[in-house]
């Protein structure tokens, strides 16, 4: 096997993912080489060499290789030392206090694994952008200003990093749980009690929008186009992405009016009922049924662009006609008429494309109020049925 071309074809593959270095060969050993920093000034980069010290030949090459996608990672989290690749550089094994970057390297690529499908890679690293790496980077980080590097207690303080009830705080626990699973580490008991959090705060109960000023914004929305796109969040609870990923066939006047969110989104494929089911006609989205095209024409397609970047066009929407309330205010507020509605909580999270416990976790204040009107009402219609015996 020709080694000379095996490198250059891993140095393609790299390159293709955005690296700036590759594996060169120099008499009988292996470097690396490509754009480092400076060994002065970490702030400044320039072309630079590691000595491997790695034997040049393809099981070399895989040694390499791995070397390689380690420093990547140390780079793209900011923590690179030179200290580290200047000593021992015929070591075979990296330094034990590297062990665990490189296992989060792994990770990372066991978390892209087989995913060929467009839509789905497109997905993924938008989750891994937004749901993994931060904690990722705040796990390293809590990992090298520790000492004591027993890695459950690591998890411990990377979780306890977040305020407790924030959103934050849960997801960190949600994606750690994930990489712990990976590592065979076993989490603490109380891991999901102390991974709480994920429910609106108590800010979020006094300033979700009513009925009355959600029409009234509906109202002062200039571009038709993005009434469109307002009304069909208000009315069926969708995240900001999935209005540009829906079969909305069903808006007709002989329709039934449930749209479907397609498979392409965030949860996958759901069916979404209307409420308030008069709303349909007040935002004239009896419309978009046989004229899906008078919606914003935005690019759509997820081999260029991403479902964030798309749910971002309408956030920034939001702000350019100066509306009072966020595009997740209509998703929430709708969940909780849902709620009011007497919506079975099982069927309004499959609505809604997520799990019950989260569905309940989120809505818990207004669920808890729900049944305890309920409770009052049956015992005052007790009470009341007694007097009348």
């Amino acid at each position: 096997m020709n080694v000379i071309q095996e490198i250059n074809n891993v140095n393609d593959k790299f390159a293709t993912q955005g690296s700036k270095l590759r594996i060169e060969k120099r008499g009988e050993k292996l470097n690396i080489r490509g754009s480092l920093p400076s060994k002065e000034n970490k702030s400044n980069f320039k072309i630079q060499r590691i000595s491997l010290g790695i034997k040049a030949d393809i099981s070399g090459l895989e040694e390499a290789k791995k070397k390689l996608q380690l420093i990547n990672l140390q780079l793209e989290l900011n923590q690179f030392d030179w200290i580290n690749w200047i000593n021992n550089p015929n070591k075979k094994e990296i330094n034990n206090e590297f062990k665990f970057p490189n296992k989060l390297n792994q990770f990372e690529e066991f978390f892209f694994k087989e995913i060929k499908n467009e839509y789905l890679s497109s997905t993924r690293k938008t989750t891994w952008r937004n749901s993994y790496k931060p904690y990722i980077k705040r796990i390293l980080n809590i990992y090298n200003e520790n000492e004591n590097k027993d890695l459950e207690k690591i998890f411990q303080k990377t979780l306890e990093s977040y305020k407790e009830g924030s959103r934050s705080r849960k997801q960190c626990a949600t994606s750690l749980s994930v990489l712990a699973k990976f590592l065979d580490i076993k989490l603490p008991e109380d891991w999901k009690l102390n991974s709480r959090g994920y429910g609106l705060n108590k800010a979020g109960f006094r300033d979700l929008p009513t009925d009355e000023l959600i029409e009234e914004l509906w109202e002062t929305i200039p571009n038709k186009s993005w009434r469109f796109v307002f009304g069909l969040m208000a009315t069926y609870g969708l995240r900001n992405h999935e209005v540009f990923f829906c079969d909305l066939s069903s808006l007709t006047n002989l329709g039934d009016k449930i749209i479907r969110v397609l498979p392409t989104t965030k949860t996958g494929e759901h069916q979404v009922w209307p409420f308030h089911p008069e709303w349909v006609e007040k935002f004239d989205l009896l419309n978009l049924g046989e004229n899906p095209e008078l919606l914003p024409n935005i690019n759509k397609d997820l081999k260029i662009t991403t479902l964030q970047n798309i749910g971002k066009k309408i956030t920034d929407q939001f702000k350019r006609y100066s509306l009072q309330i966020k595009p997740y205010d209509l998703r929430h507020a709708w969940a909780v008429r849902t709620i009011f509605y007497d919506l079975p909580d099982t069927v309004a999270a499959r609505m809604m494309g997520h799990s019950v416990s989260l569905h309940t976790q989120t809505y818990h204040h207004w669920i808890t109020k729900r049944d305890q009107q309920q409770a009052v009402n049956n015992a005052l219609l007790k009470v009341k049925r007694a007097k009348n015996i």
